[in-house]
């Protein structure tokens, strides 16, 4: 009996040490984070939201962490190669995903090979939000949703619409306008919104669904036409254009958002430090009037908030994936 309470103390001290030692070892770490560059790996190519909203981010947060930030895009595989690359990288904060929404919570409901899964990744903090866009190129003779749902039903498959990707929101966004106007269009994915925009302004597609940073110096030049906001409200950089519900399409309603996420095993100290810097970083007035500037909102959301936010929007946007009928191509 004495020898068994004597291992049983024995077992005691040993987890006790270990805990210390790891909680110690954890606080030393975030002590001394980051003493290197940062890699923030965007899933799309340069030029659309997600990686605007991961340079914005980069260049205010490289200060405050006292080391550079830089941003490293991987587009393609609706999301995947990015995932994938921060998903097997070393758990240290040094390698982070800034994620666009659509590929988080929209595309593995329509990847039948998953690359990852949600518990790959620990929220660190929402970064911006932002509403869809429509946007058209200037050439075609349509200037409000009402006539460009007008012209597609007179015109089934003639339309055809730009996304970032097979299943991503635009994508998603182009299905729901379909279903609620009762109209057909054809869907030309591309990897990221850069790439769509560039065909989009050279003719070779009509329109696309988009949130406005990227778009809003082409919409101000006269070579894009923007129709709707696909949000709740009207976006005080567009304030002269109708949102969905006003122009006669409520349920036509669609948000991004853009947050940073770390692979699963980093220690929770590190992330308590990224989530401060990234929340006094958002918060600063200078970032918020430039995010409003792009048509956006700096919308900090610290690691529990952003958790919910995943959850509910992965289980609302399955329904509408299955109703749709989305598959992986």
């Amino acid at each position: 009996m004495h020898s068994s309470r004597r291992k049983l103390t024995l077992f005691a001290v040993s987890v006790l040490t270990t805990s210390l030692t790891v909680g110690l070892s954890g606080q030393a770490w975030a002590q001394n984070y980051p003493s290197k560059t940062v890699t923030l790996v965007v899933p799309t190519a340069a030029g659309g939201t997600t990686d605007l909203s991961a340079r914005m981010l980069a260049q205010a947060l490289g200060p405050a962490l006292g080391q550079s930030v830089i941003v490293d895009n991987k587009g393609g595989g609706n999301g995947n190669i990015a995932a994938g690359a921060v998903k097997r990288a070393e758990a240290d904060g040094y390698t982070l995903l800034m994620q666009y929404s659509g590929y988080h919570v929209i595309s593995p409901h329509i990847t039948k090979q998953k690359q990852w899964e949600l518990s790959d990744f620990q929220p660190v903090a929402n970064v911006i939000s932002a509403p869809q866009i429509i946007v058209v190129r200037a050439d075609l003779p349509i200037k409000t949703l009402p006539e460009l749902m007008a012209y597609a039903k007179a015109n089934p498959g003639k339309l055809n619409y730009a996304s970032s990707g097979n299943g991503s929101l635009q994508h998603v966004t182009g299905a729901m306008l379909e279903q609620q106007g009762g109209i057909k269009m054809v869907h030309v994915p591309y990897k990221g919104t850069g790439p769509a925009l560039q065909d989009l302004l050279g003719g070779q597609v009509d329109l696309t669904f988009g949130t406005a940073p990227p778009f809003m110096p082409h919409i101000a030049s006269g070579k894009l036409r923007v129709l709707a906001v696909t949000g709740k409200q009207r976006l005080p950089s567009l304030p002269d254009v109708p949102t969905t519900a006003e122009a006669g399409y409520p349920k036509v309603d669609a948000t991004s958002w853009f947050a940073v996420f770390a692979p699963a095993a980093v220690p929770k100290p590190v992330v308590d430090k990224l989530t401060a810097d990234i929340r006094a970083v958002v918060q600063n007035p200078a970032f918020q009037q430039k995010a409003q500037e792009q048509g956006a909102a700096a919308d900090y959301q610290s690691p529990a908030q952003l958790a919910d936010k995943v959850k509910a929007d992965w289980s609302s946007w399955a329904t509408v994936v299955k109703a749709s009928k989305i598959e992986a191509e």
